[in-house]
């Protein structure tokens, strides 16, 4: 945006490049039209729409039911993707919010410094991470006491012989035991949460607009597809997570839990003044720019 003293540009320039004899698109557009069929599918052409905010928290939900339902009545045949093992669980699934965290920092970072022009704004919004840091922590804190708590150690996976000696899961398993209690799935509650706040960022890809041939829109665009194929990855691990493993009160109070965690921040919290705010849209550019004009 742009103030009387500054030389930035106004929120429909960006700060990148000029108007003249350039003609410029959203990055969203840019990729919805100019990209190939599969990059639509998994990167803005999609993820960036309002009906996928509005709508993808019920899917969640509804497929995490229906997959729960299956499992309990019809389970599917032991696949690849039903051993803990598998790459994606190993390498994605158990660093879920450390790659979230990764490709959205810079995200953020570029796309709202674009648009604001304001170090102090991204380094709010920025904070957003943090938050997201601390929700990660608690929760998983909270699953732990409670799979803690309500545990036994047994002689072996068919819950026979209960061990009264050993008093904590990492103690039991060290001595060969079979640890169980009420494991709230972690999965659920982060891929819930990460997949939800992915799009939710994303959603500025409607304000940002850039030359096609500038570094930034390389980057902007490299950073959108990535962060596409994440959220894939995520959608596609709940659901493994949804047919193969856990009960169903571990898998709804998961899900529940990620959805307090986006819900919160997101529909009740960033609202709000002092908050780390939402995705610079449209209306609120123009009233900053207002102010800055006065």
């Amino acid at each position: 945006m742009r103030s009387k003293e500054g030389g930035g540009a106004g929120p429909g320039e960006g700060r990148y490049g000029g108007r003249e004899g350039t003609e410029r698109r959203t990055v969203a557009d840019e990729i919805g039209h100019g990209a190939s069929g599969a990059l639509r599918v998994v990167a803005a052409g999609t993820l960036v729409r309002a009906a996928v905010r509005r709508y993808l928290p019920w899917a969640l939900v509804a497929s995490m039911l229906a997959g729960s339902l299956l499992k309990e009545l019809s389970p599917l045949p032991e696949s690849y993707l039903s051993n803990k093992r598998n790459v994606l669980n190993v390498y994605f699934v158990k660093m879920a919010w450390a790659w979230t965290f990764c490709l959205l920092l810079p995200f953020i970072a570029l796309t709202n410094y674009h648009l604001t022009g304001k170090a102090g704004l991204v380094l709010r919004r920025l904070s957003t991470l943090l938050v997201g840091t601390a929700i990660w922590y608690i929760c998983t804190s909270i699953f732990s006491n409670i799979e803690h708590y309500t545990g036994s150690c047994y002689q072996s996976p068919a819950l026979e012989g209960v061990r009264k000696e050993h008093q904590s899961k990492q103690q039991c398993h060290q001595e060969g035991g079979f640890w169980h209690g009420f494991d709230i799935s972690g999965h659920s509650f982060l891929l819930t949460f990460c997949a939800l706040m992915i799009v939710e960022e994303m959603s500025v890809l409607h304000e940002v607009k850039t030359d096609r041939s500038h570094c930034l829109h390389t980057a902007i665009t490299t950073l959108v597809v990535a962060l596409g194929i994440l959220t894939f990855i995520w959608v596609l691990m709940f659901l493994c997570t949804a047919v193969y493993f856990h009960n169903l009160s571990q898998k709804v109070f998961g899900t529940l839990f990620g959805l307090l965690g986006w819900y919160g921040t997101y529909g009740f919290w960033y609202p709000k003044a002092f908050s780390p705010g939402l995705p610079p849209q449209s209306c609120s550019l123009n009233l900053k720019q207002d102010s800055y004009k006065k």
